[in-house]
């Protein structure tokens, strides 16, 4: 379906993020800001920035990769909402944001967009962060 040796991740999200799995469709990948648990998927499938170009095979895959995340997400954090989002308006390469929010973050209700400096994560904590969200992967 896809040619993992053509895909080209955009730098942008090469530098704000960390390779968590790599899935059938899409690459999943933890942005590095521990102020929220935020994690991105990314179809292996060059030239595409939006989920309607996708063939519909490759939109079935991306919806179910997307279940598979936020359940993943749910179980692990417990959040008060989960936002997804696919909007590129700095990044086209299609990419979908699973943003974990709880009534104390950073931005609560507001958007995460443009509220403060993200915080990396420290060393320790990313390894705690990505090991967890491995192994809640492969409970489901």
């Amino acid at each position: 379906m896809t040619d993992p040796y053509a895909f080209q991740l955009d730098p942008q999200l090469e530098k704000d993020t960390v390779l968590i799995s790599d899935w059938h469709l899409c690459q999943v990948r933890l942005m590095n800001d521990s102020r929220y648990p935020w994690v991105i998927l990314i179809p292996k499938v060059d030239g595409v920035s939006e989920i309607h170009e996708l063939a519909e095979e490759q939109q079935q895959l991306l919806l179910g990769e997307s279940m598979r995340l936020s359940k993943a997400l749910e179980q692990l954090f417990s959040p008060h909402k989960l936002n997804i989002a696919a909007l590129g308006n700095m990044v086209r390469q299609l990419h979908v944001h699973h943003i974990v929010r709880f009534e104390n973050d950073a931005s609560f209700p507001k958007p995460v967009w443009g509220v403060g400096d993200a915080v990396p994560y420290d060393p320790e904590a990313l390894d705690e962060t990505v090991n967890g969200l491995q192994i809640a992967f492969e409970l489901l």
